[in-house]
This record gives structure tokens, sequence and C-alpha cells, in this order.
């Protein structure tokens, strides 16, 4: 039987090469973003099914996953990697985009999270996956909204797994904790840097893979990346 793959907030970096990946696997997938021409090559290349979505709308998600229903039948992963980023002094932020903020970055975690588990319950199984951050972990200065969204995330993530996990569906949170490689980004490493010294995507893209494929005597909650060179 085919599986199926949902990528929620899919850009450039990590949920590129998960998209890749999984498809060089044999996944039949859905990639989905507020701006689904942003990935339009990507869904071409990875014959994905393209949606356009606010992940922190509750009627586009549910749409969304209504229209998956019919051309899927059956969701058996979904990964979360949406997010919204707003920095600066603390008495500066704008109310309005710190909320935002919090919206995509945590609120449509829980938005996918939940109808995504509605669909998975009844045959008790399937895995959901959530892309967190340094910010997970710990805040920054002049970065409040995005460990607030980040740390609301882990928190969805860790009460997911010890409610779900017990049914059969496998929840776990990645804490990327390092910068990524992105050329659409800027993010490259010159020639003077240290190799490595960011993270690839596709190598992250590989422990996705293997988390997806744990058997479930030994199932992963959290699982945190980093950097060789990156300092704990």
């Amino acid at each position: 039987m085919t599986q199926t793959a949902l990528i929620v907030g899919t850009g450039s970096g990590i949920s590129a090469s998960v998209a890749r990946l999984l498809s060089r696997e044999g996944y039949k997938l859905a990639l989905a973003s507020r701006k689904p021409d942003h990935f339009a090559e990507l869904a071409e290349k990875t014959k994905a099914h393209a949606f356009a979505v606010d992940a922190a709308s509750p009627a586009a998600v549910a749409a969304m996953f209504s229209d998956l229903d019919r051309s899927f039948g059956r969701i058996d992963v979904v990964v979360y990697n949406a997010s919204f980023r707003t920095r600066g002094p603390l008495v500066d932020l704008v109310p309005g985009d710190v909320m935002k903020a919090l919206e995509v970055t945590a609120f449509g975690g829980f938005l996918v999270a939940q109808q995504a588990a509605r669909r998975m319950l009844p045959h008790g199984a399937g895995t959901i996956l959530f892309t967190g951050a340094s910010a997970s972990m710990k805040g920054y200065a002049q970065s409040a909204p995005f460990a607030m969204g980040k740390f609301a995330l882990r928190g969805l993530a860790q009460a997911m797994a010890r409610e779900l996990q017990p049914k059969g569906i496998h929840v776990a949170h990645f804490n990327i904790d390092g910068g990524v490689r992105n050329a659409e980004r800027g993010r490259n490493e010159g020639a003077t840097d240290t190799p490595d010294s960011l993270l690839d995507p596709d190598a992250v893209a590989e422990t996705y893979l293997a988390v997806i494929r744990q058997p479930r005597s030994a199932w992963s909650t959290e699982v945190e990346l980093r950097p060789w060179v990156e300092n704990f």
C-alpha cells in the first residue's frame, strides 16, 4: 500500500529536503503553505498535490484535509514546518505581529495535528512530526515571539505524545539547534568556513525518515540535531 505524507509550511530548506526524500521512497505527497508558487517546481518534481493554506485558519486547514480525504483516502505522515518570525526589542514589538507568530508557529501546529489525529486514530497508526528550533529550548534576546511560539509547539508535541502514542500514533519534536544550509536564503558556507558548520537539510531529512521508520517498541519523542561544531 502506498504511504502518504503531508508537509505543511513547505519552503526551500528542511521541508523541501524531506519532500524529495519521501518522494524517492515512494510516498504520495501533499505540500502546503501560504504561497504554493514558491514550491511549484518542487511539487512538479515530486508529483505532489499543492495546497495554498493559512495554517492558522481552522476553516482552511479543515478544507485541506477534506480535499486530502478525497485524493489520498488516508494520511500516514504529517510534518508541521510552518512558522512566522518577528524580531526586535521587546518594547518595540508590534502586538499584531506577535499574535501572528503565535498563530502560525503554535496554533497552526495544533490545528493541523488535530485534523491529522482524527484521521489516524481509527487506524491506530500514523506519524506526526513537528519542526522546532533552538528557540524551542531557550529564548534569545529580541526574539521573544519566536521563542513563545516554539516553546508552545514543543509543549503541544509532548502532550500529544503522551495522549496519542499509546493509541498507535507516533509524535516527535525536532530541535533544529543550528543554522540550516539554504542557498535560496544566502546561507552557504564560504571557502574559509569550517566544513559542515551549517546543518545540511538533506541530512536532517534522513533523520526525519529514520524516525518515521522507528519500530514502536523504541519510539523517539524528542530529537536534537546540531552541526558537529556547535557548542552545547
